[in-house]
């Protein structure tokens, strides 16, 4: 690749898995050289983002644990609307995620008890805990304008990915 923002062009035409491979892909290359969590992360929320924009997707991106209050993710980098700026560890999909350390598939998130509507427009979500060591770091969350905006070929990619944010970010 010539630039770097060459990384956030995805081509409409490819399938899902191939999209999600070159996701994984440029996840790589980008965070070959740099190990702080936040250049890494705000990376990864725009190849996210550009990846998945076709799809519905309206928001993308991180919440981490918050190292001042232990039951809290506060908002890490992301791309789409404005956000809720803490969640607590257990409340939500992303506090349920976190809680359980299990990604969360949530077809209907009007189904979801107890979820936080941070964008009212928001139908389903995908929220993949990222665990350094056995330690829970953070939450990569996505969110989608259509229900079942996820499906189990999105889990297995976007789990992959969070293994390699917790290879490659010093937290």
């Amino acid at each position: 690749m010539g630039n770097h923002a060459d990384y956030s062009n995805f081509d409409s035409n490819i399938n899902k898995e191939s999209a999600l491979q070159s996701l994984l892909d440029s996840y790589d290359a980008l965070a070959s050289s740099q190990t702080n969590w936040v250049a890494n992360l705000a990376n990864c929320s725009s190849l996210l983002y550009f990846c998945y924009k076709d799809a519905g997707v309206n928001w993308a991106g991180f919440y981490v644990c918050d190292p001042e209050i232990d039951d809290c993710l506060i908002l890490g980098p992301f791309m789409g609307k404005v956000a809720c700026q803490s969640i607590k560890i257990g409340s939500g999909v992303c506090g349920t995620a976190a809680t359980t350390m299990k990604t969360q598939l949530v077809p209907n998130v009007n189904e979801f008890p107890g979820h936080i509507a941070c964008d009212g427009d928001t139908k389903s979500e995908i929220v993949i805990p990222i665990i350094q060591n056995g330690i829970l770091r953070g939450v990569m969350d996505l969110d989608c304008l259509n229900f079942d905006g996820f499906d189990e070929t999105d889990k297995k990619y976007l789990e992959e990915l969070a293994t390699k944010i917790a290879s490659t970010c010093k937290f």
